[in-house]
């Protein structure tokens, strides 16, 4: 499973790269972009991976969330997945919206025909993008922290919370708290994993968050002007969930932000700071 370099460009002392591999277990090609902080040429750096929402690529969060300038001063590496699996033969919402199918994975892995063949997003940032790029000796894939927006919180959130081992911490800008829950989440998972909504729950962060016995620092910031607050979002049933379970959550609410990479850039730098604190030696 070869990186092959799309594309490489200096940007604050390190180097931002685009990459495409085969994916085993996606059974498809995909793209992934790694930024080196200056540090690399030292030694191994820890890393952040970055999980998009839908309709977005690996290369959203790169040109648009300015967070290269944040990884540099810390001396972390972020890795930005796609969203889904991509290419010929691929299967599409047959509507084509924008909520599911292409760029809508919801990282999980489907087991309803046809998406069960390709729609393994869970298994690919869990294990095998891990692999695929610790051919990069620059990256110390042992110490990591996930962080996402919207769908890629979702997803954020539900691979730290089953996967405690894995993440030394969590972080996450307006997630879909509870995809059992909200219009969005019932039709990806519907579609994705069957009828049978006990299977949902492990895919749900609200309910995770109240059941987990392995707790790993979470921030999140919302946005209270977001057009999806109320309807998709509902951060509320994750807030409550938390302070039932006393979970060590710091949620903030950020008057007059939306939902848009604009929000992401103004509170990137804290998230930065954030994991930064949790990835030392």
């Amino acid at each position: 499973m070869a990186l092959e370099t799309i594309a490489a460009n200096h940007c604050f002392g390190g180097e931002q790269l685009r990459f495409s591999h085969p994916s085993e277990v996606l059974d498809c090609t995909m793209t992934v972009s790694v930024y080196l902080p200056p540090q690399a040429v030292s030694g191994p750096v820890p890393v952040l991976y970055w999980l998009s929402g839908l309709t977005c690529t690996d290369d959203n969060f790169v040109t648009k969330a300015g967070a290269q300038r944040y990884a540099a001063e810390h001396g972390i590496a972020l890795v930005a997945s796609d969203t889904s699996p991509r290419g010929d033969g691929v299967p599409d919402d047959p509507e084509a919206a924008y909520d599911f199918g292409l760029g809508a994975g919801f990282y999980v892995n489907a087991t309803q025909s046809p998406w069960s063949r390709h729609y393994r997003m869970y298994d690919y940032v869990l294990d095998e993008l891990p692999h695929v790029i610790a051919s990069i000796s620059a990256l110390d894939t042992q110490r990591a922290s996930i962080s996402g927006h919207s769908m890629g919180g979702h997803g954020a959130i539900t691979l730290a919370l089953n996967n405690p081992n894995r993440y030394r911490s969590i972080s996450a800008f307006a997630p879909i708290s509870s995809p059992t829950r909200c219009p969005w989440g019932e039709k990806a998972l519907g579609q994705y994993l069957g009828s049978d909504r006990n299977l949902w729950q492990r895919h749900d962060s609200a309910h995770l968050i109240a059941s987990v016995t392995q707790q790993v620092p979470l921030l999140v910031d919302q946005g209270d002007a977001d057009n999806f607050l109320e309807e998709q979002l509902k951060p509320e049933l994750l807030k409550a969930a938390a302070a039932d379970s006393d979970y060590p959550m710091q949620h903030r609410l950020q008057p007059g932000y939306d939902h848009s990479y604009f929000f992401i850039a103004s509170f990137i730098g804290e998230h930065l700071a954030f994991h930064a604190q949790h990835l030392r030696d």
